[in-house]
């Protein structure tokens, strides 16, 4: 599916395919939650990275949140680059170079039409706002951390590649 988006005043769009664009994958994290996030969460979706299309990249900055390695208690840079429009703010992808094929477009930039996914998966729960309430149906899954199944494993038992 050929995904088509942009940034809120425009001067950022781009086009991504993407096999895996049910936007099901609710992250609570509070990275995701202070930079993307408007119901206590952020949705990423799944993008083929060589397949992205920017105009307006002189309006994108990369944005990489300091993290806290559990064992050592040390800040290091993430690994993640977060991608925004240095205009207006909205964020608009995720990247990193340890999955270099894969672009994570945040699905409230998206302006195509999206599936409705059958499921959700709520994660990094444990790190959740305590205003966010969980709105879950029986099908859902929640994870305090990561769970195993990753996006395209998602699309697959499913049966929902595009």
């Amino acid at each position: 599916m050929l995904l088509e988006g942009s940034c809120c005043c425009g001067l950022v769009s781009f086009t991504v395919h993407s096999e895996h664009a049910h936007p099901y994958n609710f992250c609570y994290c509070s990275i995701c939650r202070k930079t993307a996030g408007a119901g206590g969460y952020a949705i990423n979706l799944s993008g083929e990275y060589q397949t992205l299309r920017i105009q307006g990249q002189e309006n994108i900055s990369v944005y990489q949140a300091q993290v806290t390695n559990e064992e050592t208690g040390k800040k290091t840079k993430s690994h993640l680059q977060r991608s925004f429009c240095k205009i207006c703010g909205s964020s608009l992808w995720a990247w990193s170079p340890k999955w270099p094929e894969l672009v994570h477009p945040f699905a409230s930039i998206i302006d195509s039409s999206l599936p409705i996914p059958p499921e959700r998966t709520h994660l990094m729960t444990s790190s959740k706002a305590e205003w966010a309430v969980l709105r879950t149906d029986p099908q859902d899954q929640v994870f305090e951390q990561y769970p195993k199944e990753s996006i395209a494993e998602w699309h697959k038992r499913l049966g929902l590649e595009n």
